[in-house]
């Protein structure tokens, strides 16, 4: 039987098509992959069902859950509805909780909306439902505030808030996009076992198609607002026709060619490094002990080559990218870049920050939207004293991929894969030899990611650049890297060469992280489609 049937809807938002004749069902107890590149109508699905769409909408055909028409439904029923037959799991779980209330409190303020229960309570049933998501009280107090969470405990508060109902239908948009694989399975594991216990149905959004491809009974393929394909969620990847869900399938799995030369110089050098930070306790005497985030680490980078830094949050690995690049002074230890100490006299020269630039995960965040495209290419030249003429500002946007008219734009004109394309022409612009990338493809979607990657592999062959790819997505790191450093605790565990590393890893850490990766299948890819 069919918890939620959905059949011929459109939605417009201002007169604009967002959907055009979605339909899909989901069946009790079972989990719904719903895939799609960004701008698919994934999201606007969702959120159809829950109707918290935004101003300026009209919706028409038929959503209904557990035989209620939702879109004839009033907003008393609407609200009744959320929270008690349908709870949804966001992206970014620290946007989603307030900041400002304890996290015993935001799972108990939905009881108490739907229930007429004293705040003694839903605060007790607040902690049975935080224990069910693996956060038990005695360990994680209910007055803890989000922000004194990691990621994946947040992602489990905002679980938590989702099913404190026991609701039965359960639409999780994107909630593991963000989380470290070994994290990213742990959530994977809670929704499964939630499944299993309360017989609840799960609508999964993801663009990650290993993910969903172990996960799901059922996918449905989304593209420009029309369910373009329909499957089983463990034959899909045999029994696909459509060429979109051939070309998801065959950029998810894409490995750039790389074939520039290697020099044996090294052009990064960190030895012994030690960074450390005063301990959140105190001893008895008052005396502060400190915390090794970064704790005597040691490696070389030659020049051309790309090297991968893996590891899970906390690891250290963005306190080691902060001292690389001169932005922190580290307690003991040095780090030489072409020769050069990078901090020298307690500060880094503008030689120094000349030849190494870093890409971050959000570009849209890394610029000044004020500004147009051609000032925040240019903006590296403060280093070198003066400003960047027309031609150097084409050649970097050319060399991306974009064209010299797009220096007149703002930056909210174009895309995601775009603004990366524009933030790595930014980093090319005076011509550094080495490029720090900070989580550089792991929001975009998977033909995006392809794309930049193909980009970065082209770039480091026809400018012999070097790279430091830090990443969570371990798939990623083994198609673009030429060896692979994983660190755990403030230490490198264990490095080598990528492709031994990832097929016999050592380390029992390098074994669980390199275990929980989801594993995309082998699909028939023919005829892709490439437009």
């Amino acid at each position: 039987m069919n918890l939620l049937q959905i059949k011929d809807l459109d939605l417009d938002i201002h007169g604009t098509p967002i959907l055009k004749g979605v339909s899909l069902e989901i069946g009790e107890g079972e989990i719904h992959g719903v895939i799609g590149e960004s701008g698919s109508g994934k999201s606007m699905t969702a959120l159809s069902v829950m109707q918290l769409l935004p101003e300026g909408s009209a919706c028409r055909g038929e959503i209904h859950l557990d035989g209620m028409s939702v879109l004839e439904a009033s907003e008393p029923d609407l609200c009744r509805m959320r929270g008690d037959a349908v709870g949804m799991v966001f992206q970014e779980p620290m946007t989603a909780l307030n900041p400002l209330q304890t996290i015993g409190a935001q799972v108990a303020e939905t009881i108490r909306i739907h229930e007429d229960v004293s705040q003694a309570e839903a605060m007790a049933r607040a902690g049975e439902v935080l224990r069910r998501c693996e956060l038990p009280p005695e360990d994680f107090p209910l007055r803890r505030y989000p922000h004194e969470l990691s990621g994946g405990q947040r992602q489990r508060v905002v679980i938590a808030i989702a099913i404190a109902l026991r609701p039965k239908l359960l639409i999780a948009d994107e909630p593991t996009t963000a989380l470290d694989v070994t994290t990213q399975a742990e959530i994977l594991q809670l929704i499964q076992q939630l499944v299993r216990e309360d017989g609840m149905s799960v609508m999964f959004i993801t663009h990650d198609l290993a993910v969903v491809t172990g996960l799901a009974d059922r996918i449905s393929i989304m593209r420009h607002g029309e369910v373009v394909e329909q499957g089983d969620g463990a034959s899909l990847h045999r029994s696909m026709t459509h060429p979109y869900t051939k070309a998801l399938f065959a950029a998810s799995s894409h490995q750039p060619e790389r074939a520039g030369q290697r020099a044996e110089t090294p052009l990064l050098k960190v030895d012994a490094l030690v960074r450390s930070y005063p301990a959140a306790r105190r001893s008895l005497f008052g005396k502060g002990e400190r915390f090794r985030a970064v704790d005597g680490v040691s490696f070389e980078i030659k020049k051309g080559e790309s090297v991968g830094l893996v590891g899970e949050s906390g690891c250290g690995k963005s306190t080691l990218t902060r001292a690389i690049l001169g932005l922190e002074a580290a307690q003991e230890g040095s780090i030489h870049l072409d020769g050069a100490q990078v901090l020298a006299g307690g500060q880094a020269s503008a030689e120094v920050r000349r030849k190494m630039q870093v890409v971050f995960q959000d570009p849209y965040g890394s610029f000044n939207p004020r500004h147009k495209v051609a000032r925040l290419v240019a903006e590296p030249f403060h280093l070198l004293g003066r400003k960047a003429t027309e031609a150097e500002i084409d050649e970097a946007l050319t060399s991306v991929g974009l064209t010299s008219g797009d220096k007149f734009k703002y930056i909210h004109e174009f895309s995601g894969g775009q603004r990366q394309r524009i933030a790595i022409a930014r980093a090319l612009i005076i011509k550094p030899e080495l490029i720090i990338l900070d989580e550089a493809v792991s929001a975009l979607d998977v033909s995006i990611r392809a794309q930049i990657l193909d980009l970065l592999a082209d770039l480091s062959d026809t400018f012999g650049l070097t790279y430091l790819f830090i990443s969570h997505d371990l798939s990623v790191v083994r198609a673009i890297t030429d060896r692979v450093l994983v660190m755990k605790q403030g230490k490198i565990v264990e490095q080598g060469p990528s492709e031994a590393l990832f097929s016999n890893p050592q380390h029992p850490y390098t074994q669980t992280l390199i275990e929980a990766v989801p594993v995309l299948p082998d699909a028939d890819i023919s005829q892709v489609e490439t437009t």
